[in-house]
């Protein structure tokens, strides 16, 4: 990594101007292009050898200036976009950053002369650009949420497109956020994750799923041969995983998504019919078998508090759980018969497991019953001996006088 260079007169005179002009010379120093030793004139031309105002800012020198917004992405393309250019700096970055940001909704309207849009400067920031992954940077993965919603929760600026602006606050109700916020989860997805960066374009509804799959790929399998695979994707239809689970407020699946008056079931079948009968036998199998293994982990918990060895059980206990999460998973398919296997393998587990704490805790049990009458029969014998020992010393102090 290089060192700036020694002599920089854009950033001299413009620490001496008042106002708006003094901003970039101080917002640079965090800025990672002067971290690679790069500084003002590499983006904006000019001499920044030269104290002469004239001569720095001359366009024989290749003075750009500020650049118009309709010019901006191709202006930071000038870099970003020269493979050479980049190896020397960044060698992994990508290099296609522009080409895919023509692909996408913000280009495609920035060409069209909508000057609202976002270009690279409102997502990256101006002349404090920072690293990817410096937690300070607005494209941290921890802050990408926040700055799509710089826009797309601004009513004002959302107006035009008929957009909705309430995303972002979904967003933070989901099962996404908690685990980008609270877990620390970097992986977990955000905005660019479902909707792309630079190629921003918003899934269209009969590709939902497919997006979707790109991270949940088991799920994506199942429903793929499910009965609601076709009729989401026939006319009229669409919407894939987004028709149960919501789009942006995701929440942590539940039975009560299939089963009961505010299930997402009974949006499409009213109660009473074969396939919401479906849904409530499934739900009943997997509300039974998460409480069974409950029944079995607290009584297994309450047997090794007491010190009985039911290792063995616990570990059981673990296939138990994994046959939940697999019934959990067969659901997808809406296959009854997908489910049951797991099920049953599940519920087996938890009855065995189940046995065994119950047997543990008998044996607590006996042995503490054991325990009292030891100690019982043991507080006897200590008090008979006491007995013996005091009639042997009161025997001996009775025939003490006659020996004199």
């Amino acid at each position: 990594m290089g060192a700036a260079p020694a002599q920089d007169s854009c950033v001299t005179c413009h620490s001496a101007l008042d106002d708006a002009a003094k901003g970039p010379a101080a917002l640079i120093k965090n800025d990672v292009h002067i971290a690679h030793g790069l500084s003002c004139a590499d983006c904006h031309g000019g001499d920044r050898t030269s104290d002469d105002p004239e001569v720095s800012m001359s366009k024989a020198k290749g003075f750009k200036g500020k650049p118009a917004r309709t010019d901006i992405p191709k202006f930071c393309a000038s870099c970003h976009s020269n493979p050479d250019f980049m190896r020397k700096y960044a060698p992994q970055e990508r290099v296609d950053q522009f080409e895919l940001y023509q692909t996408s909704v913000h280009g495609k309207r920035l060409a069209g002369g909508d000057t609202a849009v976002a270009t690279c400067i409102d997502c990256h920031s101006v002349h404090d650009i920072r690293s990817v992954k410096d937690t300070m940077s607005p494209v941290y993965p921890l802050r990408v949420p926040e700055t799509c919603s710089r826009c797309h929760s601004d009513q004002q600026k959302m107006a035009p497109y008929k957009i909705p602006t309430n995303q972002f606050e979904q967003y933070k109700t989901s099962v996404h956020w908690a685990a980008l916020t609270k877990r620390g989860d970097l992986s977990a997805p955000t905005c660019a994750s479902c909707h792309g960066n630079h190629g921003a374009k918003p899934p269209q509804v009969g590709s939902v799923s497919d997006v979707c799959g790109t991270c949940h790929v088991l799920f994506d399998q199942l429903y793929q041969k499910s009965a609601h695979k076709a009729v989401f994707s026939g006319a009229g239809g669409g919407g894939g995983c987004m028709v149960c689970h919501s789009n942006h407020g995701i929440q942590n699946p539940s039975t009560k998504m299939l089963a009961g008056a505010t299930s997402v079931c009974s949006g499409c079948h009213e109660q009473g019919t074969p396939q919401a009968k479906t849904a409530a036998q499934m739900a009943s199998w997997i509300d039974g078998l998460d409480g069974a293994l409950k029944q079995s982990e607290t009584v297994l918990t309450s047997a090794e508090k007491y010190g009985m060895e039911v290792s063995e059980a616990q570990v059981r206990l673990i296939d138990g759980r994994e046959n939940l999460v697999k019934a959990q998973l067969a659901l997808h398919s809406m296959q009854p018969a997908d489910m049951q296997k797991p099920i049953d393998l599940g519920m087996a587990i938890a009855k065995d497991t189940l046995q065994a704490g119950q047997d543990a805790l008998h044996e607590k049990d006996i042995r503490r019953y054991g325990l009292a009458v030891s100690v019982i029969l043991i507080a006897i014998a200590m008090f008979a001996v006491r007995t013996l020992i005091r009639r042997i010393e009161n025997g001996k102090q009775a025939e003490l006088p006659k020996t004199l």
